[in-house]
């Protein structure tokens, strides 16, 4: 099941999901993952977006919270969708749950008028960018450096067919 989040319903089960995907934090904060981090997944968007138009999205298996993502509009234009975050817990990954997530995500971005929709991806995370690849998004050109955590940031793109889902 996939389901809008709620930071007052939900708050402590994306803290529970971060901690289990610590590995991700690892890697893209180069620590452990923060509390203040979950928090801020409620909050946080993109330059330009509205927050109150952001989707925090939930995957679900059974009640155990699997995936979060969070979907805004208006990044890097007008009329793109941008997704900020995409995470499964290790137990989750290589199953197909990222490509049904992501597939709902999809689903959504259209149904909100987007064109487009843009990722980041870490240089670093080489499987995480072949996941992309091979879910149809391709390189953009830009790319920028992260002083804060020494990681090159690498844009992507899917160009969404308004007819699909």
């Amino acid at each position: 099941m996939i389901r809008l989040l709620d930071a007052q319903r939900d708050l402590a089960a994306v803290k529970a999901l971060y901690a289990r995907s610590s590995d991700y934090w690892a890697l893209a904060t180069r620590g452990a993952p923060d509390p203040a981090l979950a928090a801020a997944f409620f909050t946080l968007c993109p330059p330009g977006c509205d927050p109150g138009e952001t989707q925090r999205l939930g995957l679900f298996q059974g009640s155990d919270l699997v995936g979060v993502a969070e979907l805004s509009f208006g990044f890097p234009a007008p009329g793109d969708g941008y997704l900020g975050l995409q995470i499964l817990i290790p137990e989750a990954r290589g199953k197909g749950l990222g490509r049904i997530f992501l597939r709902e995500i999809e689903a959504r971005a259209r149904a909100a008028g987007a064109a487009r929709l843009y990722l980041g991806v870490l240089e670093e995370n080489p499987r995480g960018r072949a996941f992309w690849r091979r879910e149809g998004f391709r390189e953009t050109g830009v790319s920028r450096f992260d002083a804060e955590t020494g990681h090159v940031l690498h844009r992507l793109v899917k160009d969404l067919d308004r007819g699909a889902g």
